[in-house]
């Protein structure tokens, strides 16, 4: 997993509430395992017409925001169903980070397992980051994770807060496999144990 330190990139604004998982990926794209090539079917039936048109009215159609790494979107963003295929499309396309009110639990923490940055901010500031996702070529913001902290194109800051395992994990590029391959030494010294106390378990295997 890539680590996650200092992300500057084109924030696209989609200001909708109740995104969920099945707009994000629709059903039809579930049948692959694989974390790749799911990018082309994010938002499909909002980014394409019913004759596989793009339409152009879609935010990531528009050519400021067709290279977007930062989602800035209403309430409740990754509700609907557990599938972990929402955060393989947008990593897919490209976004690092998305900035929300609040986030399904289950899409929440699919996010950090897949290198995604989730973020929760007030309404408040949702709506400054939400100005500034509006400028187009000019909607540049920097998430800086290790001084939680957004910084957008006029210079301004909207503080943020979040779990200090779950930072230590996105800035050291740890997921689920590699936290458990880091206490590799200490499972190496108790396999070797257990095969000198009872070495008929290693002769079954």
């Amino acid at each position: 997993m890539d680590k996650f330190t200092v992300l500057t990139g084109v924030a696209a604004p989609l200001p909708m509430i109740n995104i969920d998982t099945d707009m994000i990926i629709p059903k039809q794209h579930l049948k692959t395992i694989k974390r790749t090539g799911l990018g082309k079917a994010l938002f499909e039936e909002m980014r394409f017409t019913n004759d596989g048109k793009e339409n152009p009215d879609f935010v990531l159609n528009k050519p400021a925001y067709r290279k977007a790494q930062i989602l800035v979107a209403g309430d409740n963003f990754g509700c609907g169903s557990s599938r972990e295929h929402a955060p393989w499309a947008l990593l897919d396309f490209g976004i690092r980070c998305v900035i929300s009110t609040s986030f399904a639990d289950i899409f929440y923490n699919n996010c950090f397992k897949n290198g995604i940055l989730p973020i929760k901010v007030s309404k408040e500031d949702l709506a400054k980051l939400m100005d500034d996702a509006s400028r187009g070529a000019n909607a540049t913001l920097t998430v800086d994770l290790e001084k939680m902290e957004i910084r957008g194109p006029d210079g301004g800051t909207v503080k943020f807060d979040l779990d200090e395992f779950r930072r230590h994990c996105l800035l050291n590029g740890l997921d689920d496999i590699a936290l458990t391959l880091e206490k590799a030494p200490h499972i190496d010294t108790y396999e070797a144990k257990q095969r000198q106390s009872q070495p008929w378990l290693a002769a079954a295997r």
